[in-house]
């Protein structure tokens, strides 16, 4: 589930397009939904020219982050869907997805949070519609210290962290696959 910049392929987008390609076709799907995901991801990847250019294409990846920190994992309220949801979003010209997945995590928490010891984990992936797009989300474990959460202003305020089984609860059908994951490896990963 590692993906990092020791394996990409090149430098810049080509470089992160071939990362990236190679962890989804390594993701370990279990899911239908999962399952489903990754096949399309792999379809929309191998077919877009520019898989990070919200711009190019109204298919594209995004990155996400499923944080872990000793009160369980982080939410906050979206702003316009009005549900719980992981913090993330697009990725800008020149990033990785990973480093997307920690500067929207640092924006929309305002928590000090990093990748694990090793580099970026995949640790979940969903394929979804968001308005007229269609996101190819890219879910990075990210770890937290033991900090309240204070996001950026023109964030949602409303940030909080949840028992990881009261998480699970909230989680919609996007996201409940992830939770599941994290709270098979929250053990052993407890910062």
């Amino acid at each position: 589930m590692t993906a990092g910049k020791n394996d990409s392929a090149g430098e810049g987008a080509a470089g992160y397009a071939a990362a990236v390609r190679l962890a989804v076709a390594r993701f370990d799907a279990r899911t239908p939904r999962e399952l489903a995901s990754r096949q399309l991801f792999l379809a929309e990847l191998d077919r877009l020219a520019e898989a990070f250019d919200i711009d190019a294409d109204p298919v594209h990846v995004t990155g996400s982050a499923i944080v872990l920190g000793r009160r369980g994992t982080v939410l906050h309220l979206h702003k316009r869907l009005g549900i719980w949801l992981q913090p993330g979003g697009h990725v800008d010209p020149g990033e990785a997805p990973w480093e997307a997945a920690l500067r929207e995590t640092r924006e929309e928490t305002g928590l000090p949070v990093r990748h694990p010891a090793d580099g970026p984990v995949l640790i979940h992936l969903d394929v979804h519609p968001a308005g007229e797009h269609l996101h190819l989300d890219l879910r990075y474990l990210l770890i937290s210290e033991d900090a309240d959460p204070a996001p950026l202003p023109g964030e949602s305020q409303d940030v909080r962290w949840f028992p990881l089984a009261q998480a699970a609860a909230v989680a919609d059908d996007a996201l409940a696959d992830g939770i599941s994951r994290l709270i098979s490896v929250a053990a052993d990963l407890q910062p």
